[in-house]
Order: C-alpha cells, then sequence, then structure tokens
C-alpha cells in the first residue's frame, strides 16, 4: 500500500484514513484476517488496529468471527463501492461487445479506473472456458508493467503523467526503475503509433492488451483483454487491440445522453 502522508496536510483526516487503510488490507480470496495481520498489512500499531476494527465492525463493514478469531468484510462495504461503478454507465453499452471479444478469443477482458498507483477492477468478463489466474472485479493490478495500466499512462496529459511516474519510482527500489521505465516506454511509443499498449511484464505467464476510455464525466478507464502468453501471441494481440479500439472509437462518438 502507497504510503499515508499523516503529517504533511492539516486538513488531512487520520483517523479517517487509518479506517480505510484497514478495509483496503483485504485481498481477493481473503476470509478471515486477525488484528495482528491487519497490522502487519498497513504498518499500524495493533492497539490502534484493535479500535478501528471494532469501530467499523460496530458500522457494519466487518464482522467478528464467532470464535474472535479475527475479522471478515460484510457485504455493507459494497456501498462504498456502487456510487463509483454505478456512475460508469458506458458498462451497460460496453459489456455485450466486450462479452462477444471474451467469448470469441478465449480472454478476459477487464476494465479498470486508477487506484493511487494502481488499477483496479469495475469491470470483468470472460469466456466459460478460459481458466486462469481469477482477477475479479476489486483486484489491484501495478500501472506501470500492465497493458490496462499503460494505456492510463499512455492517454494522460503529459505533465500528469509525469507526475504519476515520479511518485511510482521514488515508491520503489532504485535498481527496479530502470526495467520498469524501459517498458513503458517501449509502449507509450506503440500507443503514439498503434493507440492501444501491451503487457507481459507483470506476470510471464500472462499477457494482453489494452486501450484508454474516457467517460463522458472525464473519467479516464481502461479496457483490457488478457490471458495466458502461449495462446496470445503478438499478432493475436493486435488483432484484439484492433477490435477494443474499434468499440472505443464508437463509444466515445456517442452523444453523452447514451450513455
Amino acid at each position: 500500500m502507497e504510503k499515508l502522508q499523516e503529517g504533511s496536510d492539516r486538513q488531512f483526516v487520520i483517523a479517517l484514513a487509518r479506517g480505510l487503510r484497514v478495509l483496503q488490507a483485504f485481498s481477493v480470496g481473503d476470509d478471515l484476517l486477525t488484528n495482528v495481520e491487519l497490522s502487519r498489512r498497513t504498518g499500524l500499531p495493533k492497539p490502534t488496529i484493535s479500535r478501528l476494527s471494532h469501530t467499523l465492525s460496530r458500522l457494519g463493514y466487518l464482522a467478528r468471527d464467532q470464535e474472535g478469531a479475527g475479522y471478515r468484510l460484510q457485504p455493507r462495504i459494497l456501498t462504498l463501492g456502487y456510487p463509483v461503478l454505478a456512475g460508469i454507465g458506458v458498462r451497460q453499452i460496453i459489456r455485450p461487445m466486450l462479452q462477444a471479444i471474451a467469448t470469441e478469443e478465449g480472454v478476459t477482458v477487464a476494465i479498470a479506473a486508477r487506484d493511487g498507483l494502481h488499477m483496479i477492477f469495475v469491470e470483468r468478463l470472460r469466456a466459460p472456458s478460459v481458466d486462469v489466474l481469477e482477477q475479479d472485479v476489486g483486484t489491484r493490478v501495478p500501472i506501470t508493467s500492465t497493458a490496462i495500466g499503460r494505456a492510463y499512462l499512455a492517454a494522460l496529459p503529459e505533465s500528469d503523467r509525469a507526475a504519476l511516474l515520479e511518485e511510482i519510482r521514488i515508491s520503489g527500489l532504485p535498481e527496479w526503475w530502470p526495467q520498469v521505465r524501459e517498458g513503458i516506454q517501449r509502449e507509450m511509443a506503440r500507443f503514439s503509433e498503434k493507440a492501444y499498449c501491451l503487457g507481459g511484464d507483470w506476470n510471464p505467464e500472462l499477457t494482453g492488451v489494452a486501450v484508454p476510455l474516457a467517460l463522458p464525466n472525464k473519467q479516464l478507464v481502461s479496457v483490457a483483454c488478457h490471458g495466458p502468453r502461449a495462446r496470445l501471441p503478438e499478432e493475436r494481440l493486435v488483432a484484439i487491440g484492433e477490435r477494443l479500439k474499434s468499440i472505443v472509437r464508437g463509444l466515445e462518438k456517442m452523444p453523452v445522453s447514451d450513455f
């Protein structure tokens, strides 16, 4: 998780930020997390975690298991994300088109929005036969080494992209950055020529292709297809990328009232 800047802003509500940090500590596949594990994942002291988890359970976002061993997320947590999902009206239009690509190409298709230094999936579709790494709605993936993140970067204004990349650079180890920067530069050049980006640097077994999509409310998201590298040689990725481009260009020509 990104480090909290807790002392640099007088308007910053530390208690609220810490509470949200506890909720963000839960990942896909987590059922039960103890206060000790929450403390480890958030970097917050255990007494602070105990108070926060108790408060969040009283508010209905967490529930303590019957044996008192830890906490699990409650369905009420979905109310925090629903306004974001509901605001992306384009999902209702684009879903059938993306499902068609997923089914015909045997890939997983996702829409993602930025979440800090990551992209978070807000929609995911796949072919019934697909049996790959599960990346469901709510999954967070790196911006710099995935197709879906690179497409987002490519569509940003140059100054915004430079600022975000600098934030990402200082967040990692120095020896990590040169290779990451090389992949980003390669895909920015590809985007300038082809209007899509490729991935493949995050997970050696997976690859993908993605295009950005500017929503009527000015929010920027990315649309990507990904799957096993063995089944997706570059020529297939290029063909899928062209299909994604066609869909996005059609959507961007629609009047706002159609979204």
